[in-house]
C-alpha cells in the first residue's frame, strides 16, 4: 500500500514538472546565445530543466527494475526529473540513490521535488562539482546515470570505474555529443564494456563485463 502511495506521488510530481518544463525550448535558446560572446557555462541554463524525455524515464525504471540495480549514482540532478525515475525504481528494488548538482538553485529546487514525491529520504542530494562531490566515493556502483556537463563524462566515468562490477551499467544520456562521444570512443576500445545504443543514438548503455575490488557475488 505504501509503495503505491509513493509511486502516485512520484507520477503526480513528474506530471506537474513536465508541463512546467514546456517552455524549456525557449529558455535554451536563452541560454545558447549567451554562447556567441563566451564559452557556454552551466549557469547559462540554470532555468533551464534540460531533462530526459518521459520516454527515456519510463524506460530507465525499466531497466533498473530489471536487472534489480540498487546502488544508484547520477550526475546531473537538474530539478530532479530523471531522479525521481530512478527513484520509481528503487523504491521497487530496495535501493537507494546518490546524485549531484553544480547549481545551488537547481539543487533546492530538485529537494523540494523530491520531498513534494514523498522520495527525500532515498535520495542524497549533494551540490557542488561532481568531481568533488563523487571523490570519496567507495561504495559499489549498480548504475551511473550521465546526465550533466558533457566534457565530465570521461573524468567522472575514470574517476568512478573502480567501484564498477560486473553487472554495473552505465547510462549515458545525449549520446551523440561531442563530450559525450570522447568517453564513448574511449570505452569502445577497451575490451571489458559493451555499448549498446537506444532512442535513435541519443542515449548509449554502457555494461560491464569485468571484476573490480568492488565486486559484489
Amino acid at each position: 500500500m505504501q509503495t503505491t502511495i509513493n509511486q502516485n506521488r512520484i507520477a503526480e510530481t513528474l506530471r506537474t514538472l513536465f508541463e512546467d518544463s514546456k517552455n524549456d525550448r525557449f529558455k535554451m535558446l536563452k541560454g545558447v546565445s549567451k554562447g556567441i560572446f563566451r564559452p557556454l557555462q552551466p549557469a547559462d541554463f540554470k532555468d533551464v530543466y534540460l531533462s530526459i524525455s518521459k520516454e527515456q524515464g519510463e524506460a530507465l525504471c525499466d531497466l533498473i527494475q530489471e536487472n534489480h540495480l540498487k546502488h544508484i549514482v547520477e550526475f546531473g540532478t537538474s530539478f530532479g526529473i530523471s531522479t525521481l525515475y530512478l527513484a520509481q525504481a528503487i523504491i521497487e528494488t530496495g535501493g537507494s540513490i546518490i546524485t549531484t548538482e553544480l547549481l545551488e538553485s537547481k539543487a533546492q529546487r530538485a529537494q523540494e521535488n523530491f520531498d513534494k514525491a514523498g522520495v527525500g529520504d532515498v535520495i542524497e542530494l549533494r551540490v557542488g562539482d561532481a568531481m568533488k562531490t563523487l571523490s570519496n566515493h567507495q561504495a559499489p556502483i549498480d548504475f551511473l546515470l550521465l546526465d550533466g556537463w558533457k566534457d565530465l563524462y570521461l573524468p567522472l566515468f575514470e574517476m568512478l570505474e573502480s567501484n564498477f562490477h560486473r553487472d554495473s551499467i552505465i547510462y549515458v544520456d545525449n549520446a551523440d555529443m561531442d563530450g559525450s562521444q570522447i568517453l564513448l570512443r574511449t570505452v569502445a576500445a577497451k575490451s571489458n564494456y559493451h555499448i549498446e545504443y537506444q532512442f535513435h543514438g541519443k542515449v548509449a548503455i554502457i555494461r560491464c563485463n569485468h571484476s573490480s575490488k568492488n565486486e559484489i557475488i
